[in-house]
């Protein structure tokens, strides 16, 4: 059998990280940072809930820190074998863990100043720049649809998730025990992309799996369409400019800056847009979006076509500036308008976007659109959520900026598309373990999938563990309980497969071995309901 455990995304959107036990061997999916507010930030400073140097083999589904930014702790931590991801997603992760080691020291070196005044112990951070050079060297490429097959009577396999340059669905199968052929299956999506986004291919359909770990982040929501929201950013940037204002865009660094360049790029070369200053205000966006034009080979069919209209890469538009230095990142902090300055991080919780924020927020000819996720307690969450003063750098500001938010940006799939991926199964999984979503969203698209597809679905636990076998059992409950299931897990596997059954003898598809596991299905289920009823009789008397 296979054994999984969640060791992050479980109710809440950070910190992804599964380890998954099959056939012997310990795999990682993922070892992301936990973002957000400072109790689920605490986390990545305790011990991982496992032995690092257990684990044989770590697999990355892309390079966002929340799926990442862990990876030189658990190397510092003992962890010496590979990490495999996708080429693009190495690339990306060398530069990436970089910054996130940087900015810890800075703000551990800020923090210590004042503890050493006090006379108070010392901060260490999590890892160093010294950490993600020693975890770089332990990267392993591994390409869309090239079997990991080191492990004896495991396969590991990437597809195309959609989500971001170089981000993979991951499938592990195994044998349900040793010397067995039947194989047991699981599915992670990582983040799932999606449709018809700029740049990155549309993600693979699911094919099938046993089992699936579905991230959920829009599960309780559409997306409005991303061509009409790059023309609502053009209106925006004009009527700012109109003001007398500046536009600040907080963006991450991966994809979303890129996709913003890139759409801007399409509005100014189609006269939707004047080629006014654009100032990218980022090294490590800047560094990513240089990665990104290395690897215009990974870029969609719509994508190379545009190339071929706008030069070498698509994402260098006209007017252009690119502030690498400190000095040239303050001085655009004079420039009082006609300015659209995309900075980061996309949360605003650390880096250039909060002195920018810093010096335009307060203007109410100035306008801030978010063009992505803001998780519960960022700095981009409070300023979304109305706060009217908000503290930067130990100084409160005014919120006076205009402040839009534009949904259809997301590199993440809506509502719909998770539900259509789901449906593309060729057969229904076993179960469905929702994650990476707040609760409200977990909780929707759980009865969505229920309704709709009659799946079982599971939303796990902080820790919770899981036997992945024929009829799916929970072995250890997590950190927080959530209410218990109606049904009991064989009961209500028993049920789903008699009602798959039963619609395809509608069809008259049924062969006469598969009417025998019917009946087999149905005197089972009644032996079942009748020992319950017996239980529920004895504890009544």
């Amino acid at each position: 059998m296979m054994h999984l455990k969640f060791c992050g995304a479980a109710r809440t959107v950070t910190g992804s990280s599964f380890l998954v036990t099959a056939h012997g061997h310990q795999l990682l999916v993922d070892c992301g940072l936990f973002q957000g507010s400072k109790a689920v930030q605490e986390r990545n400073y305790g011990d991982f809930p496992y032995n690092p140097a257990d684990i044989d083999a770590v697999f990355l589904t892309h390079t966002h820190i929340d799926h990442i930014g862990l990876l030189p702790k658990l190397v510092k931590q003992g962890y010496r074998g590979p990490i495999f991801a996708t080429e693009p997603t190495l690339d990306l992760a060398r530069v990436m863990l970089a910054d996130s080691a940087y900015i810890q020291q800075s703000e551990v070196e800020r923090k210590n100043r004042k503890l050493a005044r006090q006379g108070l112990p010392l901060l260490e951070p999590i890892y160093t720049v010294e950490d993600v050079r020693r975890t770089e060297k332990q990267f392993e490429v591994l390409e869309f649809d090239q079997p990991f097959t080191s492990l004896p009577g495991v396969r590991v396999v990437f597809r195309p998730s959609g989500h971001i340059l170089g981000s993979a669905l991951v499938t592990i199968t195994s044998k349900i025990e040793p010397g067995e052929d039947r194989n047991v299956s699981l599915i992670f999506t990582g983040d799932l992309g999606a449709t018809n986004r700029p740049i990155v291919p549309d993600p693979e359909p699911p094919g099938s799996s046993d089992y699936v770990v579905m991230e959920s982040t829009y599960g309780d929501r559409d997306r409005e369409e991303e061509s009409g929201q790059f023309l609502r950013l053009a209106e925006i940037i004009t009527e700012t400019f109109a003001r007398g204002g500046n536009v600040i865009i907080p963006a991450f660094a991966v994809e979303r800056t890129q996709d913003l360049l890139y759409g801007l790029n399409k509005l100014i070369h189609h006269g939707k847009l004047k080629a006014e200053y654009v100032y990218l205000d980022s090294p490590l966006a800047i560094e990513v979006t240089e990665i990104f034009a290395n690897h215009v080979d990974h870029f969609d069919e719509e994508a190379q076509h545009f190339r071929e209209l706008a030069g070498d890469s698509p994402l260098y538009l006209p007017n252009l500036k690119m502030s690498r230095t400190v000095e040239e990142s303050m001085a655009l902090n004079k420039i009082r308008s006609h300015a659209v300055i995309i900075s980061a991080s996309g949360m605003c919780e650390a880096g250039r976007i909060k002195h920018h924020l810093k010096h335009n927020l307060w203007r109410p000819e100035c306008s801030v659109v978010f063009v992505g996720y803001q998780a519960v307690g960022t700095l981009g969450r409070r300023i979304l959520d109305g706060e009217k003063v908000v503290r930067i750098h130990g100084e409160e500001v005014r919120v006076r900026a205009q402040i839009h938010q534009l949904t259809g940006f997301s590199s993440h799939a809506d509502q719909e598309e998770l539900i259509n991926w789901v449906s593309a199964f060729r057969k229904p999984p076993e179960e469905v373990f929702l994650v990476h979503g707040e609760e409200p969203a977990m909780a929707k698209l759980q009865q969505l999938l229920q309704e709709k597809l009659h799946l079982r679905v599971t939303i796990p636990s902080h820790l919770e563990e899981y036997e992945l076998r024929e009829v799916p059992g929970k072995v250890k409950e997590g950190m927080v309980i959530g209410a218990a299931d109606t049904l009991s897990p064989s009961l209500w596997a028993t049920s789903r497969r008699l009602t798959n059954a039963l619609k395809a003898l509608e069809r008259a598809e049924v062969s006469p071995e598969e009417m025998a596991r019917l009946l087999d299905g149905i005197d089972a289920l009644r032996r079942h309901i009748e020992q319950v009823v017996t239980k529920q009789e004895k504890g009544v008397a």
